[in-house]
């Protein structure tokens, strides 16, 4: 008996892929809102508005103090148990487990962003935005002309990382019946018994994912060196 089925790893090859575009998705549309949110925060933060500082904080603290996958079960059986509560006209049967990973997964993008966010606006000198006023711009133009644009070239080795680690952690999508690469991996392990065939197929699909995207963001970062020796002159 061999201990290891390569030709039922490579049959099933095909078919894990098909769990790719799921496992991208969630990641990207995370990312997407969870940079909105988090930049809406980390300006809270910088101009210490008050109440929403403080919760702020405190949606930061948790977030991160918590385990993801705790999270995706509270709002998995957390959302019916509450719609069943207010007796709302919803029939959470039809809500796609996708909603959930994404409200999850965007979620954490945005406490983990919103600090990266925060960092680097505190990195950019305050004289550029009473530049920005002094030739007639308004706060709301200075920061979206000057400050972002830095901003983002001093946060994007950073928002890499972030992104590289969402990819990751949609393997636990699968515990609230989001059918990504680990799920489809788990179902066909179970099918023949072929765990650690399908389990190390998923982790070499990851890890291909993750070395590209690697690639793409260290170009990108090269790219962008030059605005980034300007910016932090």
């Amino acid at each position: 008996m061999t201990v290891f089925d390569w030709e039922f790893a490579i049959d099933h090859i095909p078919e894990v892929l098909k769990g790719v575009p799921i496992t991208l998705l969630i990641a990207v549309v995370s990312i997407v809102i969870g940079s909105f949110v988090g930049l809406f925060m980390a300006l809270i933060r910088v101009y210490r508005v008050p109440v929403l500082n403080q919760m702020t904080l405190v949606f930061i603290s948790f977030i991160r103090g918590t385990p993801l996958l705790v999270q995706l079960y509270v709002f998995f059986y957390g959302i019916p148990a509450l719609v069943e509560a207010q007796e709302w006209q919803v029939n959470p049967d039809k809500i796609s487990p996708l909603w959930y990973a994404f409200i999850v997964y965007s979620m954490n993008a945005a406490a983990y962003t919103a600090e990266i966010f925060r960092a680097s606006l505190n990195s950019i000198a305050a004289g550029q935005l009473e530049a920005c006023h002094s030739v007639g711009m308004t706060t709301w133009q200075g920061l979206r002309r000057v400050v972002f644009p830095q901003m983002m070239i001093m946060a994007l080795p950073n928002m890499g990382n972030i992104f590289v680690n969402l990819i990751k952690s949609t393997s636990l999508a699968f515990a609230v019946k989001v059918v990504e690469i680990m799920a489809i991996a788990k179902m066909l392990a179970n099918q023949g018994y072929n765990f650690l065939e399908m389990y190390l197929v998923a982790a070499v699909i990851y890890w291909v994912i993750c070395l590209l995207l690697e690639v793409i963001f260290h170009y990108t970062e090269k790219r962008l060196s030059i605005f980034k020796r300007a910016v932090t002159v």
